[in-house]
């Protein structure tokens, strides 16, 4: 049986308002918002995230 790799990653973001980093998933579902100051920093595209802020790392 073979595996697939799965192609979806996680993103290690920075907030642009209060430098917040947070990790969100590549093909994130729903809007997503800072942890902290509660901006707005991705938003789902039906397929990979609208990412609206710096992408400090894509995490393997």
């Amino acid at each position: 049986m073979e595996f697939k790799e799965p192609n979806s990653k996680f993103i290690k973001l920075r907030c642009a308002k209060c430098k917040n980093e947070q990790i969100v998933f590549g093909k994130a579902a729903s809007k997503v918002n800072c942890l902290v100051c509660g901006k707005s920093l991705a938003e789902p595209s039906g397929g990979k995230t609208n990412i609206k802020t710096r992408i400090l790392e894509v995490l393997e």
